[in-house]
């Protein structure tokens, strides 16, 4: 690791203009560049307090051994330098294009003496028009075989053009009135082209015109009772307008438009992009990027516009390009898009109207980009197994952790603060071992305290059931604390869509069945997690390999603690920080850094927002039960089909608390004890202040 203060340049040294720079690592590899509007300010701001800097960027400047930089005259220039040095040297520390697929587009070879229309993919060639690009071929082949029977144009390869000119007979489409056949002479060459150019003006957008005309000359054919040329002409506006269905309008003042649209995480980012032309949706994009430096999402926005127009020129840039935040600053790539362009570019937030909406749409995709490349990354088993041999060896584990814990503390100001515990198994998410705990040991918000509880109480469960197969001391000896521990705990399930039971309703009888296991997940344990007498699933009867803990050191320290009060030695701890990602190991001053990209923290990274979820759905559901929350949930043994029978007899809680013993044991299904204790309650309890309302001043009864 290299000290920056070893290769700094010299106060002064660096001229106060717009430029661009390069770190290098000690081989001379190019592995950052950048642009600024004054390299003198940039640059130093790399070369300040480590500890001020952020995670990525002090990874950078630590792994670079020289910087070295270019003037330029404006911010333009700078910004066109920077896009080509890192096309050119695909430095590590800047942002990675992940899917760099290339999209097909429909081309017209409008530089061939008979022009020809195709799919085409790669970097485009002068003298060709493009159209899209689509995100599959066969789109565009559905399309251009509607548009043939318009437009006629030739679609066919060189040697099969040749072949046809030798042998005088046209291919297939030729005979069926798909093709003008200029192979053979039924058209010119000048007539072919202005096929061909009526062809790229209706793909442009340009269709009211033409189609107008195509049903004039319809209708000049029928009076002229020329009734097969009527008929072919209808046929013809028939399939243009089907061509022209598959890309509906969105917007109605026939824009031409690019939306770019971003959803990211912590590691990664999916870009989509929609093109607009003529107001309808011609095409569509998208890619995935790893975060692997410190931007935002207007920085991601600049990346996203350099990677999409970086080698286009002319018409391949629109009037108008929609974004969800504008680079700062933007003056310069406004300037950058013009030049390439030729013409004005408005680079714009839409903040209102159609294309506002339309945003909102393009970004729903990128977000669903982004979960679907999640779900394939999560799914592949090399992956995964990369995955765990990286924390393997960062973490100096004997094994790579088969079995992985996470826990989590959730609470509103203090208030309902629960815990959460989610299994990873292989790297795949095992939602019938997920449990939630109340936390009961105190009130009031201490995390690294209600860390401590959690933790305790997960592992007591897990010494006791080794107590019980005679693996560890004496079962009998902690009988009484288990039987009083089993009463205090409230462990849950969760199900495929993250939903638990009620708090107090798991074990030994849930919601869904035997033990609150969704029937969708199958049994908690294995034949071998059961108890040999009574055929139960023992809820704790596997250790995890790793336990990962949602916070920093203090979180940590807590969780080794609890462990190191039960006597449980072989299972390593170790904590995710959100805020950069660092994993934190018990007794350690200083944090295991992953690599951005490394699978290993991927994984970790999905575990612990896993269990961020899970606590934070039944603290979300504690929270709204106990807003329902009324005088006669208070009644021990009351349930809600008695307490509803209760409220219907008597219409309100006011006239049920000034009833007698006698009048309640007129309910159905209520007994004088449980009547007695029914009205004690409702006599503890103070009235709560009459509703009014606000409108008539009349006081309301209950």
């Amino acid at each position: 690791m290299a000290d920056p203060s070893s290769y700094r340049p010299r106060p002064g040294q660096i001229p106060d203009s717009p430029g661009v720079y390069r770190f290098r690592d000690e081989h001379g590899r190019v592995i950052y560049v950048g642009k600024a509007k004054s390299l003198r300010q940039r640059l130093s701001s790399y070369f300040q307090d480590l500890a001020g800097l952020h995670q990525r960027t002090r990874t950078m400047v630590t792994t670079a051994a020289s910087v070295e930089w270019t003037v330029v005259a404006t911010e333009v220039e700078a910004l066109q330098l920077e896009y080509t040095w890192i096309k050119h040297y695909d430095p590590r520390f800047n942002v990675k294009y992940r899917d760099d697929k290339s999209y097909p587009s429909l081309a017209v070879t409008m530089n061939e003496e008979y022009p020809r229309v195709q799919v085409m993919r790669g970097p485009k060639r002068k003298g060709v028009r493009y159209f899209g690009p689509y995100a599959h071929a066969w789109a565009i082949r559905e399309t251009v075989d509607l548009m043939l029977r318009a437009f006629p144009v030739r679609t066919c390869s060189a040697g099969v053009f040749k072949r046809s000119a030798q042998i005088g007979r046209p291919c297939l489409l030729g005979y069926i009135g798909k093709c003008s056949a200029p192979c053979v002479g039924r058209v010119t060459a000048a007539e072919h082209r202005e096929l061909a150019e009526e062809f790229c003006d209706f793909m442009a957008g340009r269709t009211g015109a033409y189609l107008k005309r195509l049903e004039r000359q319809m209708h000049e054919a029928a009076e002229e009772m020329e009734y097969e040329k009527a008929a072919r002409l209808r046929d013809d506006i028939g399939a243009l307008k089907r061509a022209m269905e598959k890309n509906a309008v969105v917007l109605a003042d026939a824009t031409d438009a690019d939306l770019v649209a971003l959803a990211e995480d912590e590691l990664e980012a999916a870009v989509q992009i929609f093109h607009v032309r003529g107001g309808r949706v011609r095409g569509q994009r998208g890619w995935v990027t790893d975060r692997v430096e410190a931007v935002d999402t207007a920085g991601l926005v600049e990346h996203a516009l350099q990677q999409l127009y970086g080698d286009e020129q002319g018409e391949g840039i629109p009037r108008e390009v929609l974004v969800p935040a504008l680079p700062e600053p933007a003056g310069p790539v406004r300037e950058w898009l013009a030049e390439r362009r030729g013409a004005r570019v408005d680079l714009r937030v839409p903040r209102r109207g159609d294309k506002k909406d339309l945003l909102a749409t393009v970004a729903r995709n990128a977000q669903q980009a982004l979960a679907l490349h999640k779900t394939k990354r999560a799914s592949d088993l090399t992956t995964r197994s990369r995955a765990l041999e990286e924390i393997a060896e960062a973490l100096e584990l004997d094994s790579a952790p088969l079995r992985v814990e996470c826990y989590d503390i959730s609470h509103l100001q203090g208030d309902d603060v629960v815990g959460s515990m989610v299994v990873f198994e292989d790297g795949l998410a095992r939602k019938s071992e997920y449990r939630r705990f109340e936390i009961k040991g105190f009130a009031g918000q201490d995390d690294v305290r209600a860390m401590h509880e959690v933790i305790t109480r997960r592992f007591r469960r897990y010494v006791q059931e080794k107590q019980k197969t005679g693996e560890w001391g004496d079962p009998e000896a902690e009988a009484a604390a288990e039987r009083a521990q089993d009463a205090e705990d409230a462990e849950g399930t969760g199900s495929t869509g993250g939903a638990a039971a009620p708090d107090g309703q798991a074990g030994a009888h849930g919601p869904n069945g035997r033990n609150g296991v969704s029937p969708e997940d199958g049994p908690a344990e294995g034949p071998a997690g059961r108890d040999p007498d009574t055929g139960r699933p023992r809820k704790f009867a596997y250790p995890p390999q790793l336990v990962v803990v949602d916070g920093g050191q203090p979180q940590v320290a807590a969780a080794q603690r609890a462990l190191d009060e039960l006597g449980v030695d072989d299972v390593a701890v170790v904590g995710l920080a959100k805020r950069l990602e660092e994993v934190w190991l018990p007794d350690s001053d200083d944090p295991v850094i992953l690599p951005r990209s490394s699978e290993g923290l991927y994984l970790l990274q999905r575990v612990r927002d896993e269990a961020h979820r899970f606590a934070l759905a039944y603290q979300r559901r504690k929270r709204a039960k106990s807003m329902k929350a009324g005088p006669l949930d208070a009644v021990p043994g009351l349930g809600e089909s008695r307490r509803r029978a209760l409220l219907k007899h008597f219409g309100s809680v006011k006239r049920l608390r000034n009833a007698t013993i006698d009048q309640i044991c007129e309910v159905p299904g209520i007994g004088r004890k449980t009547a007695e204790t029914i009205a004690a309650t409702l006599a503890q309890a103070a009235p709560a202040a009459p509703a009014v309302n606000t409108a008539t001043g009349e006081i309301m009864d209950e």
